[in-house]
């Protein structure tokens, strides 16, 4: 293993630790305080780089608006203000992203589903924030880690309400990476 593969691990396996640390002692944790006792940790897939790959962004400058449906059978808008182009399993893929209108933020919000959904990882999909140093433009190359693919506060408590990713961004491959349901 090279010594930046190394260091990556090494910081994933840290999100990974401080997520569990806030999942099973604060107080804003989605695990119901009756379960933090017997919380040990979430699961996940192992880090595999390959999983790590480079998104060529197309900008939407007028971005579309986006009803996502939720998790309760509500509705929340979005703005669809970028595509990720990318390459995974030899197939050239791409993957909406979004952002609320009132988020003056660069995060880009990238809700997906892909063939574990509902086997291996939560049925309401997975997600992933991306965030950029700066405003990005068409050509752009970002890093789409799914490794650090998470799964929404509705997979561990019905108070949340949580949206679910678009057919649009509904993958026709396994991705076996980031976090998982047991």
């Amino acid at each position: 293993m090279d010594e930046d593969t190394e260091d990556w691990e090494t910081q994933l396996q840290a999100n990974r630790n401080e997520k569990d640390r806030f999942f099973s002692e604060h107080r804003q944790s989605p695990i119901p305080p009756e379960e933090r006792d017997d919380f040990d940790g979430l699961s996940y897939f192992d880090p595999d780089p390959d999983y790590r790959v480079e998104a060529t962004v197309t900008v939407h400058e007028t971005p579309e608006s986006v009803d996502l449906e939720t998790s309760d059978d509500r509705t929340v808008r979005y703005l669809h203000v970028a595509t990720l182009s990318f390459d995974l399993d030899g197939e050239s893929r791409d993957l909406h992203a979004f952002r609320q209108a009132a988020d003056e933020s660069r995060t880009l919000f990238v809700p997906f589903r892909d063939k574990t959904t509902g086997q291996q990882s939560y049925d309401g999909g997975r997600y992933m924030e991306l965030e950029p140093d700066r405003d990005l433009s068409d050509g752009d190359e970002i890093t789409l880690d799914f490794n650090l693919a998470y799964s929404p506060f509705c997979a561990y408590s019905d108070t949340f309400s949580c949206p679910l990713p678009p057919e649009s961004n509904w993958l026709e491959t396994a991705v076996t990476a980031g976090e998982r349901t047991d």
